[in-house]
């Protein structure tokens, strides 16, 4: 195998791992949202408004809003 070959091979040896890489990470990002937005709503249905969770998380009641929406 001449050393074009070889580094062809090797840029689609990097970019399949990148590829792989990637879904995990979207995986993780995924769960971790579902788990969050979870959270989200055990607290409102304990009672704490848009506003209170969101002073509890640094976040705007209108992103608190958005992310018990996401589906």
């Amino acid at each position: 195998m001449d050393a074009s070959a070889k580094a062809r091979a090797d840029v689609r040896r990097a970019q399949a791992d990148f590829e792989k890489e990637q879904a995990k990470q979207r995986e993780a990002r995924a769960k971790s949202r579902a788990k969050r937005r979870e959270r989200f709503a055990r607290a409102q249905k304990a009672g704490l408004s848009l506003r209170e969770i969101g002073e509890a998380t640094d976040l705007h009641p209108t992103r608190v809003r958005e992310i018990l929406r996401e589906d």
